[in-house]
């Protein structure tokens, strides 16, 4: 059984300072289109709004996640749930997007929804399953 963290090391980067450094970055970009009465900011102002939108959806939302005895420790960074596994009713990965966030739905509401996504420590590369989605599955069937 693992044990451990088996969200990615990389998912404080990829929920706070991505979606900060990429919004602001582009945000500038576009204010200076604008003052400069470039043609192009009205394009890159509803691009920006869209891009926004799909960096806060994917970023966010991620959780870290540990599996411990009997149970996944589930933390937005300022608070901390434990789900049993018994919980889970299914587990899913989206392999279209580079991060392969994987989502674990529960059988009841958890304090952070009905259900959590997080990308992954270990991902098939490059088109592979991560093994942690066949895991959660075992660890739900076992509970």
């Amino acid at each position: 059984m693992m044990s451990g963290t088996i969200s990615s090391r990389l998912t404080l980067v990829y929920k706070f300072i991505f979606p900060i450094v990429w919004i602001g970055g582009w945000g500038t970009g576009t204010v200076l289109m604008m003052a400069n009465n470039d043609p192009q900011g009205w394009a890159f102002l509803i691009l920006g709004i869209f891009g926004a939108v799909l960096v806060c959806a994917f970023g966010v939302r991620l959780k870290v996640v540990r599996i411990q005895e009997g149970h996944l420790a589930i933390s937005n960074f300022l608070r901390e749930i434990y789900v049993p596994f018994s919980e889970i009713s299914d587990v899913t990965e989206n392999r279209m997007i580079n991060i392969h966030p994987v989502r674990i739905y529960f059988h009841h509401e958890t304090n952070f929804g009905p259900s959590i996504v997080f990308m992954p420590a270990k991902r098939g590369w490059p088109f592979g399953k991560s093994p942690v989605v066949a895991e959660l599955k075992r660890l739900s069937c076992g509970s």
